[in-house]
C-alpha cells in the first residue's frame, strides 16, 4: 500500500545544540530469539541533515514528526524514575562524575596531631576554619575610651583650690573608675592626686610653723617667764627706762615680748614716752605699714609732749614703737608703746621735760621754736640736684615755720628775762630775713640757683642756731646738754 502524498513542503528537523547532541541508541546485544524483531520506530536520521527536496519533487514517506529525545544532563546524579524510564529497551549507564575522584586513588590521610612526624596538609586543608574569619574568636580589640570621667575633672580642680581632702579623694576615686569603666582622665586624676599631696605637705608645714609661733608667744608674752626684773612690754609705764634683751631668744626675731626695767639715772637704752590706741577691729590684724602710719601719726605728739625741749634729747637717740601681736590685738589690746630710744650705746638720765616744771617764759619758747625745729629735722635725704621739687616743698615749709616762731615769740603777755630780750628781737630780724630767702628759693626752678639758694636760706639758719643757744641759756633751758635742773 502506497503513502499518500503531504500535501505540505518537508520540513526540515530542529538541529539540536551542540551540548545537547543527539545520542544514538546503544545497539542491543544479541540474545535468544524471541521471534522476529519489531520494526524500530521512524526517527530522525542520524549524520548530516540533507538538503530540503525542490517543492514539488516526490519524496520518501515519512512518518509525522515526532521531538527528539532529551539530552542526557551533563551532571547526571539521580536516576530517572521509572515513569521516566524508556518503555523499552536497557538502561543506558549513567554518565561519569567529573568531579569525582579516580577510582585507583586511595582516600586522603588524615593526619595525627599528636605525631610530629607525620605529614602535615597544605593548602586548603591546612586552614582552620576560624582563620577564614579573619578573626581569633574569644579575642576582641577592646573599646577605645569615649569620656572623660567626671572625679578626674573635679579632683584637679579642687587641689587648684588647695581642698586637699576633698582632692586626694576624688582623685582615687576617679583613679578606679578609670580603670573600670575604660575611660578618659587618667593625667587628670594624678595630677590632682599631686597637687592634692603637695598642698597637704605645705598644709603640715604652716601648722607647724603657726604652733611653734603660738608657743612661743605663750612663753614670752608672761613676764613671769622673762629673767628677774623684768617686765611684759605691754605692762610698762610712762616713764620706764629699760633695756631691751634678745629678741624673744631667737635669731633673726622682731618680736619683743618683756623687758628689763632699771632706773633712769643708770645707763639704759630706751624711755617710755606714753601709749596711744590704734583704731581697728579685733578680728582684723593690720598690716607692718598700717601700724607705722598709724604709730607715727599717733605717738608723733606724744613724744613731743614728753621731751618738750627737743634740745635735751641726746645725739643717736631716736622715736620707736611697739605693736601688739596678733594674739594681742585679737584680744582687744591694741595699745602703741612710744618710746625713746639708742640701740648702738646706753645713756643716762632722763629725756623727759615736764611742762608742770618748767615757767611760763620756757614753755612759751619751747611752743614758738617747736614746728621750727620739726621741719628743720625733715629736710630731704637726696641732693638738691638729684630732688629739686623736694627742696622747693621743704624751703616752702621752712618760711613758713619761720614767721610762725616770729610771731609766737613777738606776742604780748610773756616776761621774757632781761639777758634774752635783746637776743629774742635779734632772732626775729634773723628769722625774717631766713623766710625771705626760703621764699626766694622755693621760687627757684634752675637747679644750680636752687642750690645757691638752698645754702644762703641755711646758712641764716645756722646763724639763728647760735642765738637760741644763747636765748635758752638765758632761759635755764638746754643748751644740747642734759642740765641737771630740768632732768626728772
Amino acid at each position: 500500500m502506497s503513502k499518500p502524498e503531504s500535501d505540505a513542503a518537508v520540513v526540515q528537523a530542529p538541529k539540536p545544540e551542540s551540548d545537547a547532541a543527539a545520542v544514538p541508541a546503544p545497539t542491543p546485544e544479541p540474545g535468544p530469539a524471541t521471534g522476529p524483531e519489531p520494526e524500530p520506530e521512524p526517527g530522525p536520521a542520524a549524520g548530516p541533515t540533507s538538503e530540503p527536496a525542490p517543492v514539488g519533487t516526490p519524496g520518501p514517506a515519512s512518518a509525522p514528526w515526532t521531538a527528539p529525545a532529551p539530552a542526557a544532563p551533563p551532571f547526571p546524579s539521580v536516576a530517572p524514575t521509572p515513569a521516566e524510564a524508556p518503555a523499552a529497551g536497557p538502561v543506558p549507564p549513567p554518565a561519569a562524575d567529573p568531579w569525582a575522584a579516580p577510582a585507583d586513588v586511595p582516600p586522603p590521610r588524615v593526619p595525627d596531631p599528636a605525631d610530629p612526624a607525620a605529614p602535615q596538609p597544605t593548602g586548603w586543608a591546612a586552614v582552620t576554619p576560624a582563620s577564614q574569619s579573619g578573626f581569633q574568636p574569644g579575642f576582641p580589640y577592646p573599646a577605645a575610651p569615649t569620656r572623660t570621667n567626671g572625679f578626674a575633672i573635679a579632683a584637679l580642680v579642687t587641689s587648684l583650690f588647695c581642698l586637699w581632702p576633698l582632692a586626694l579623694v576624688l582623685a582615687v576615686v576617679a583613679l578606679v573608675q578609670i580603670s573600670r569603666r575604660n575611660e578618659k582622665g587618667r593625667g587628670l586624676a594624678v595630677s590632682g592626686l599631686v597637687v592634692g599631696v603637695l598642698s597637704l605637705i605645705v598644709s603640715l608645714i604652716a601648722f607647724i610653723g603657726l604652733a611653734a609661733l603660738g608657743f612661743d608667744e605663750e612663753r614670752y608674752a608672761d613676764s613671769r617667764h622673762g629673767p628677774k626684773g623684768s617686765v611684759a612690754v605691754n605692762d610698762l609705764r610712762v616713764g620706764d627706762c629699760f633695756d631691751q634683751p634678745p629678741l624673744s631668744g631667737d635669731p633673726g626675731s622682731t618680736s619683743v615680748y618683756w623687758v628689763r626695767v632699771v632706773p633712769c639715772t643708770a645707763p639704759h637704752h630706751a624711755e617710755v614716752a606714753g601709749t596711744v590706741v590704734l583704731p581697728g577691729q579685733d578680728h582684723q590684724y593690720p598690716s607692718r605699714k598700717e601700724f607705722g602710719d598709724g604709730a607715727e601719726k599717733l605717738c608723733g605728739p606724744v613724744r613731743d609732749e614728753y621731751a618738750l625741749d627737743s634740745w635735751l634729747v641726746p645725739e643717736g637717740m631716736e622715736g620707736y614703737y611697739y605693736y601688739p601681736s596678733v594674739r594681742g590685738w585679737t584680744t582687744g589690746d591694741h595699745r602703741v608703746t612710744c618710746t625713746f630710744q639708742d640701740e648702738q650705746r646706753p645713756h643716762t638720765g632722763s629725756v623727759r621735760t615736764d611742762r608742770t616744771k618748767l615757767t611760763k617764759a620756757q614753755r612759751t619758747y619751747l611752743d614758738a621754736v617747736l614746728a621750727y625745729n620739726k621741719a628743720l629735722l625733715a629736710e630731704p635725704d637726696l641732693d638738691v640736684d638729684a630732688a629739686p621739687a623736694k627742696y622747693r616743698e621743704w624751703a616752702k615749709t621752712m618760711a613758713a615755720a619761720c614767721r610762725k616762731e616770729v610771731a609766737e615769740l613777738s606776742a604780748n603777755g610773756t616776761d621774757w628775762p632781761e639777758a634774752a630780750r635783746a637776743k629774742l628781737i635779734e632772732l626775729g630780724a634773723l628769722k625774717l630775713d631766713a623766710a625771705n630767702a626760703w621764699d626766694t628759693a622755693a621760687k627757684t626752678m634752675d637747679p644750680d640757683a636752687l642750690e645757691r639758694e638752698v645754702g644762703r636760706a641755711d646758712a641764716l639758719s645756722v646763724k639763728s642756731g647760735k642765738l637760741a643757744a644763747d636765748i635758752r641759756g638765758a632761759l635755764g633751758l638746754s643748751t644740747g646738754e642734759q642740765a641737771a635742773d630740768i632732768r626728772a
